[in-house]
């Protein structure tokens, strides 16, 4: 079963061309634990698995989890349209050595919480490790209640975490666990927007890609440690950082640009379509980085 604690969205690093990076993926790796996370969270969303050839998929997570080394757990996204074709990435994820994947529900014409749950099942029974839940509407287009999902956790053995996205996150945190008849790992999202009311409600950690995860690492430390005044004030204060990165359709250019900028990979390219921030936003991510005294290189 997955550990509490912080995990890192990473992005999947290119040349400038575009071409898959592989070096750059073992930096990044390699950064990223060497900052103490729990783990690393590849190819959902944010690592641009959509955008990957399926051989370039395969060639990404096991660099990924060359390079970690077993220092760090390997959370990888095997979501699919298909429930064979979500069965068939998360078998591939578990024979690559990742230690967990993580599945969204498949978009559906119309509501159907039985062909939801029927894609679960489908794919814990062709898998080795473990599934995290991932509840976030935005992306997939399927809205699952508090309860539905408590019950694909409680009813699906392999099926141990969550990772809740979708907002307002800290009271949906506290209805899921509310019908948890069972151990069930809450995790955050969406950028560690909401990451203290998150554990408030009962999150044991988070999977996000802000690119300093140094920060939400001492917030974890210090609420674990019940030094949660200090924790708070950590948060807010980095919290106009974290809301900038954000920002939506942009979020990925500004994180790959500030992991080049922190040395962990060699290009910010981001494959198209994609958003990009203008030169104003550019100014205010410098500024906020000088005025919490964050360190790039």
């Amino acid at each position: 079963m997955l550990s509490t604690g912080v995990y890192t969205v990473a992005p999947t690093p290119f040349h400038d061309d575009g071409s898959i990076d592989l070096d750059s993926v073992g930096r990044l790796a390699s950064f990223l634990v060497e900052l103490g996370v729990e783990g690393l969270l590849v190819l959902g969303v944010m690592g641009e698995a959509h955008k990957l050839l399926d051989d370039e998929r395969h060639a990404v997570l096991g660099r990924f989890v060359e390079a970690v080394e077993g220092k760090a757990a390997i959370v990888t996204g095997t979501s699919f349209p298909s429930a064979e074709g979500a069965a068939q990435l998360t078998h591939i994820a578990g024979d690559l050595g990742a230690d967990a994947a993580l599945v969204s529900p498949p978009r559906l014409i119309k509501p159907n919480l039985g062909a939801v749950r029927d894609y679960y099942e489908t794919v814990a029974e062709a898998s080795s490790i473990e599934i995290v839940i991932q509840d976030h509407p935005a992306s997939s287009g399927t809205y699952m209640p508090a309860a539905f999902i408590a019950s694909l956790g409680n009813d699906i053995d392999l099926a141990r975490s969550v990772k809740l996205e979708d907002p307002p996150t800290a009271p949906k945190f506290a209805e899921v666990l509310s019908h948890a008849t069972r151990e069930l790992k809450t995790y955050g999202g969406l950028g560690g927007a909401e990451f203290i009311g998150e554990l408030e409600r009962g999150a044991v950690g988070t999977m996000t890609g802000f690119a300093f995860p140094e920060v939400l690492l001492e917030v974890y430390r210090l609420f674990e440690s019940g030094e949660t005044q200090q924790a708070r004030e950590i948060f807010y204060s980095h919290l106009p950082l974290i809301q900038l990165e954000a920002q939506q359709p942009m979020s990925l250019a500004i994180r790959k640009k500030v992991y080049k900028r922190r040395g962990a990979i060699a290009s910010d390219r981001v494959r198209k379509p994609h958003g990009e921030p203008d030169a104003g936003t550019l100014a205010a991510l410098d500024a906020l980085i000088l005025d919490l005294g964050l360190r790039l290189a």
